[in-house]
């Protein structure tokens, strides 16, 4: 018998780090973002002895362990290690045997929600293999817990909620840990154009974003009025960019985009850099109406708008940079697993 998962990733439009709390806990946060058909992957093959196998293709690196309750943090993969913790704590009356292989089509802390969405592949391996009763929104929850909660990383929310659901959603963070997704009715017409017009730029270089994220929570528990007026608006950039969705109101997307992005800089420091500011600026130059970079900030991805047939410009300019142009589609589907016997 053989499990595979995969998740998708996503692109995160406007709202950006409102996810995060104390914020959507003191505010309440909102975030419209679309998963586009790049993927976390598992694979589980169940053992009969008491041995765990896990290989990270990303890594290219194997770790053996005997099969006991709860494994060991070794620094590498504590993602695997504290998703398998956690099933075991919670849902297995004992411990498990089993080879595991994860692969991400992303490099890890491209701002794509890399470690979550790999986080939300492997639990859904592990419920297709087990049967465990848990819908989207529990299997949501329990990937933002293990990885906030249980492993301590720093971060918002809608990574885990986006890569389960998948499509286009836009997103309500309330106090308690509450989250509400909402799925958009678009034309298609409409999202394919958005697709054609939305280009994906890797900026070749990747960064820790705990680091950035942990700087915004400071602001936010020290109550900075600069970058708190920031996540205000970017909140209300969110719903505007739902009604543009809503409407099939292209070149409003750009616009937020740009306005977005010069809120995102006056969350913390560290997210944009000479560099980063420079791809902006080249973007800009050749056409693009507005833009942002993906994730928490500091490197990794950065998407552009750009309308009619400008994209072209856009990709040749940025070419130039040094970093590379991706090929995607938005995808409608979420997490999904399936069992080879």
């Amino acid at each position: 018998m053989i499990i595979r998962s995969k998740a998708p990733f996503r692109l995160g439009l406007a709202g950006g780090g409102t996810d995060v709390s104390p914020y959507s806990d003191l505010y309440g946060g909102a975030i419209l973002n679309v998963t586009v058909n790049l993927y976390a992957r598992t694979t589980i093959i169940p053992r009969n002895d008491s041995k765990i196998i896990i290989h990270s293709v990303d890594q290219n690196k194997t770790f053996e362990f005997d099969s006991a309750s709860s494994l060991k943090l070794n620094g590498e993969i504590d993602l695997q290690i504290g998703v398998y913790n956690r099933i075991v704590k919670d849902y297995s009356s004992k411990p498990l045997g089993f080879e595991m292989t994860t692969s991400m089509d992303v490099p890890t802390g491209s701002g794509l929600g890399t470690s979550s969405t790999l986080v939300v592949s492997i639990l859904g391996a592990f419920v297709e293999w087990l049967e465990l009763p848990l819908g989207e929104y529990d299997i949501a929850k329990l990937a933002y817990e293990i990885e906030r909660t249980d492993l301590g990383m720093a971060g918002g929310k809608q990574d885990q909620y986006a890569a389960t659901f998948g499509g286009v959603n836009f997103m309500e963070f309330l106090t308690g840990d509450k989250v509400i997704v909402n799925p958009l009715r678009t034309k298609k017409s409409f999202l394919n154009e958005v697709n054609f017009n939305l280009i994906l730029y890797y900026t070749n270089t990747n960064r820790e974003s705990a680091k950035i994220i942990e700087k915004q929570i400071e602001n936010v528990k020290a109550s900075t009025a600069k970058p708190i007026e920031a996540m205000h608006q970017l909140k209300q950039q969110a719903f505007q960019m739902k009604e543009a969705f809503l409407r099939s109101d292209i070149p409003t997307i750009g616009k937020l985009l740009h306005e977005s992005w010069l809120n995102k800089k006056e969350m913390a420091s560290g997210i944009s850099n000479t560099e980063i500011d420079k791809i902006y600026e080249t973007a800009i130059a050749a056409g693009a109406t507005g833009g942002k970079i993906s994730g928490a900030g500091g490197g990794g991805f950065m998407m552009f708008f750009a309308e009619d047939t400008k994209r072209y410009q856009v990709v040749e300019a940025l070419k130039k940079l040094g970093g590379s142009v991706s090929n995607y589609e938005f995808t409608q589907k979420g997490l999904d697993s399936w069992t080879i016997r």
